[in-house]
């Protein structure tokens, strides 16, 4: 019976998906006077200056991290006002991507918050890592430009330093299109910070046990 229901609901939803209108990106793309290029690389600029703003400075496999607005903030007033006027840069990026102003409000009532948040002493800098205005204005964008031009692939965004370079490479040699060589390439950052944290602990840890040791020796309760 259970089996029944489900080959049902798979049927119906079929169904469903075959009766959906299509989407015409194309002319989506062409109303606003953009390709799917320029989209591409419009976003990978917006990615360039969301990490360089928020997240410059990154745990690795992860978003979260710290850049150039939590450094700005350090300064008082400032700093918050400069880090306000850079985050504008990413809301023009999303406007030319034609993303709606209505859309961008969520972004820019972060970056209000994160500019009188920053005006506090220590506390404002240390919050500043988590309230990331660029990184929320795009995502907003790629939300948008997921729904309306139909774009899913995600690494220009992610990664977006390393996949302009990679793409340079890739049109001077066949070599660096390899799928693992080039997973590779865009995530050597992430592949030296999981080094840079082996060395460290390991590093740590025998500190660790020389003193140990050392007090075991000295004490006698070695």
């Amino acid at each position: 019976m259970d089996n029944f229901k489900k080959l049902s609901k798979s049927k119906a939803k079929k169904s469903s998906d075959a009766n959906a209108p299509v989407i015409d990106y194309q002319a989506k793309l062409a109303e606003h006077g953009l390709t799917r290029e320029q989209v591409i690389t419009t976003e990978r600029k917006l990615a360039k200056f969301a990490n360089t703003m928020d997240s410059l400075v990154r745990v690795p496999f992860t978003k979260q991290g710290m850049g150039a607005d939590a450094a700005l903030s350090t300064i008082p007033l400032a700093g918050d006002l400069a880090g306000l006027a850079l985050t504008s840069y990413a809301f023009i990026l999303g406007r030319q991507l034609g993303v709606p102003a209505h859309k961008m409000t969520p972004a820019v009532r972060l970056a209000l918050i994160d500019m009188v948040v920053g005006i506090i002493p220590g506390i404002g800098t240390l919050l500043d890592i988590f309230i990331r205005p660029s990184r929320k204005t795009l995502g907003i964008v790629h939300e948008h430009l997921h729904d309306e031009y139909g774009i899913t692939e995600t690494m220009h965004m992610d990664r977006p330093f390393l996949h302009q370079s990679l793409e340079d490479k890739q049109q001077q040699s066949r070599f660096w299109r390899n799928p693992i060589v080039a997973w590779l390439y865009l995530h050597i950052p992430d592949l030296l910070g999981l080094i840079v944290i082996v060395v460290v602990g390991w590093g740590l840890w025998a500190v660790i046990s020389w003193l140990v040791s050392l007090f075991g020796k000295v004490t006698g309760f070695g």
